[in-house]
């Protein structure tokens, strides 16, 4: 008789919830919860060994739970049944509570599962997606000078091309770190980067100036989305000892990717026959190419991201305990491994999950149309978006919220401001020396003569020019003023910056020329004939300073590398607070250097030092933005803070760039006010070193 129960309590094990809750037995000695007496060798073929000096149950290992566990189990099943009458105040009670004792169970799954072989793979698939970041913010600066010719862009159409892309980054924060809350952290960061890499890719090879302004905010979005997403993925694998130090170590790949844009920038753009023509409408120039290349990081962090698990502390929220221990199984195993301990058991049997509360709308297939329920499902999935963002706000998390948001703004609109603006000056101190070298002549008069050389950088007043030809040269940066031109012929003529003020032309022909008529200011033309004129823009490709532009990106971005390493090396030492404040005000004294910097050396000095103090910050920033708020809402607050962080952004550029060549005292003044206001405030936020990951 007991080896006939005992081999049906075998046949009778299943799940139930989803969660290991308890076996029920179908025969007529099952009485509430009690399980029929078993025989050892019974018991045995059960458990699959199972030794009770043993405090590891290896059925455990198959998904079979413990028949010591089940009665307790059974127990919980009686008030989960009756949830739906409990008020919500006391679910949400019960849920802090669980999620409370979850938080310190799972450092301690943490710290049993070691920092190896997985989390340095993570920590490379989700660099080459911060990557992708840093990448994305120096592209339009890059191309700009080459897109505007290549587009006829006007000033504001150049400006709006700057801003588009910090715009789609900060709707992208915003939309995606919130559901990757709701969604999972794979999931969300799988659709960033395939957002991000697909419209990158396609703007290249977009001609319109609409399109591409279209690619590149969409673009952004998925860039901007990416951003929150990493920081608490990676983090949610990290124990404590080893999140402040490897978060900042992930911050460096941001640099790697400014580092990769301008070599490629300088590799490229410069080379006008990497590119090809089809037709006379059609032109993949060197730029595009640039372009094309700077969605190669995006792509690969696509890619291995697919062979990467979900977060297991995600899983574990949202009730998955069965994926969550697996993966987490995952990690320990493939860590012993690596460091030649493949007999290292991993020991833990159960995870505490949070009770679930939320609302999940789903409709029968045979209920409404296939929109309808998708849109009930859409519905559904903002809706808690929108419940995270508030939450974010109520009175627990008000005070730290508002404080953050003050930091990542004044951090922002500086830092963003100031690496707008230092390129920008240096282009006007290399303009004004430029200006400074111009040739002038005066009433020359020149007849029967042919011009086929390039005229750069000068000025003709009151000159007289009579049956001469001009044909197959270019203007560059040169002013007639006052001057006459009669029965003289233009041919295959390139112009840039080029105008006639106040000149009368009598019986001239231009043929195929882009000598058009906005060049021609207050001129008189005679019996002039144009023929043939050149259509599109055309892209000068001998600039000198195209060099000196990239060389100061490079540095730009090379200098963080000190900081970066101070603050990994230090973070978990001196703590995020000090970090944060300590950078914001040394990045202030800084500016104050900067009245200084009258020539482009010293500019450039001084754009070193200012990025290498600031990135402690930004690393800082970062790390404690993970660690102030709990799992369900942490992507959400990073994201809303990373949004208000890419508003700063765009007041900042707009803003300092309007004062090159008036002042430099308003730039400097307001970006060592942001910065010394928001360190201070900075020093008030409370310290997450000890503190393990809600």
């Amino acid at each position: 008789q007991g080896g006939r129960d005992a081999n049906q309590v075998s046949d009778d094990y299943r799940y139930q919830d989803g969660n290991h809750e308890g076996y029920a037995p179908n025969d007529s000695y099952y009485r509430g919860g009690d399980e029929p007496a078993q025989e050892e060798d019974a018991q045995s073929d059960v458990t699959e060994g199972h030794d009770e000096d043993d405090e590891v149950y290896e059925g455990e290992y198959q998904g079979i739970p413990h028949p010591d566990d089940i009665k307790e189990k059974q127990k919980k099943r009686a008030p989960a049944m009756a949830d739906e009458y409990r008020d919500r105040a006391d679910l949400m009670a019960e849920r802090m509570e669980d999620e409370e004792q979850l938080a310190h169970q799972y450092e301690n799954i943490i710290e049993e599962c070691g920092h190896g072989r997985f989390q340095w793979t993570l920590f490379f698939v989700l660099g080459l997606a911060l990557m992708a970041d840093g990448v994305e913010v120096f592209v339009v600066g890059f191309v700009l000078p080459s897109a505007e010719k290549d587009m006829c862009l006007s000033s504001s159409n150049k400006g709006m091309l700057g801003l588009i892309v910090y715009l789609g980054m900060m709707v992208g924060a915003v939309m995606l770190g919130g559901l990757a809350d709701k969604l999972g952290r794979k999931k969300c960061l799988i659709i960033s980067l395939a957002i991000n890499a697909a419209f990158a890719f396609l703007s290249s090879f977009v001609q319109g100036y609409g399109f591409f302004l279209f690619c590149r905010l969409i673009s952004g979005l998925g860039t901007g989305g990416s951003l929150p997403i990493v920081f608490a993925y990676f983090s949610e694998f990290l124990s404590r000892e080893k999140r402040g130090e490897h978060l900042s170590w992930l911050c460096m790949f941001w640099m790697i990717g400014g580092i990769f844009a301008s070599a490629m920038a300088w590799s490229i753009i410069p080379h006008y026959g990497w590119g090809f023509s089809m037709g006379t409408k059609y032109h993949f120039h060197s730029w595009r190419v640039f372009v094309l290349v700077c969605s190669l990081p995006c792509i690969a962090s696509l890619v291995a991201l697919k062979f990467m698990p979900e977060s297991p502390r995600f899983l574990l929220e949202i009730g998955k305990h069965d994926e969550a221990w697996m993966i987490l199984k995952q990690v320990h195993d493939t860590n012993m491994r690596a460091k030649g301990e493949p007999e290292r058991v991993f020991t833990v049997s159960y995870i505490k999950t949070p009770k679930q509360v939320d609302e999940f709308i789903e409709i029968q297939s045979s209920t409404g149309t296939w929109y309808q329920r998708w849109l009930v499902r859409i519905t559904t999935i903002f809706k808690q978006v929108w419940d995270n963002v508030l939450y974010c706000l109520t009175a627990q998390y008000r005070m730290n919220t508002l404080m953050l948001a003050v930091v990542w703004f004044t951090m922002a609109l500086s830092y963003y401001g100031l690496i707008v603006w230092f390129p920008d000056m240096i282009r006007y101190l290399q303009e004004e020396a430029y200006e400074s070298r111009v040739k002038i002549f005066d009433e020359e008069e020149v007849s029967h003569f042919t011009f086929n050389f390039t005229l750069e950088n000068q000025i003709h007043r009151n000159g007289e020019y009579r049956n001469d030809k001009f044909i197959g040269m270019k203007f560059k940066e040169v002013r007639f003023e006052d001057s006459l031109f009669e029965e003289c012929y233009f041919e295959d003529v390139t112009s840039s910056e080029t105008f006639f003020e106040n000149c009368t032309i009598i019986s001239t022909v231009f043929y195929n020329t882009d000598l058009y008529e906005h060049k021609f200011i207050n001129c008189r033309l005679i019996n002039s004939t144009f023929l043939k004129e050149k259509e599109g823009c055309h892209l000068d490709f001998e600039e000198d300073n195209d060099f000196l532009i990239y060389l100061v990106s490079f540095l730009g971005s090379l200098s963080v590398l000190p900081g970066n390493i101070i603050s990994a090396l230090f973070m978990d030492k001196i703590g995020r607070i000090k970090m944060i404040g300590g950078s914001m005000l040394i990045s202030a004294v800084c500016c104050f250097f900067l009245f200084f910097g009258n020539s482009e050396s010293a500019m450039i000095s001084w754009q070193c030092l200012f990025c290498g103090a600031s990135i402690a910050a930004w690393n800082a920033l970062d790390v404690i933005t993970v660690e102030l708020y709990p799992t369900d809402k942490r992507a959400t607050a990073f994201g809303i803070l990373n949004g208000l962080c890419k508003f700063g952004a765009i007041l900042g550029n707009s803003i300092f760039a309007s004062f090159v060549g008036i002042t430099k005292v308003v730039p400097i003044l307001l970006a060592s006010s942001a910065l010394v206001g928001g360190g201070l405030l900075a020093l008030r936020l409370p310290e997450t070193r000890e503190q393990v990951l809600m």
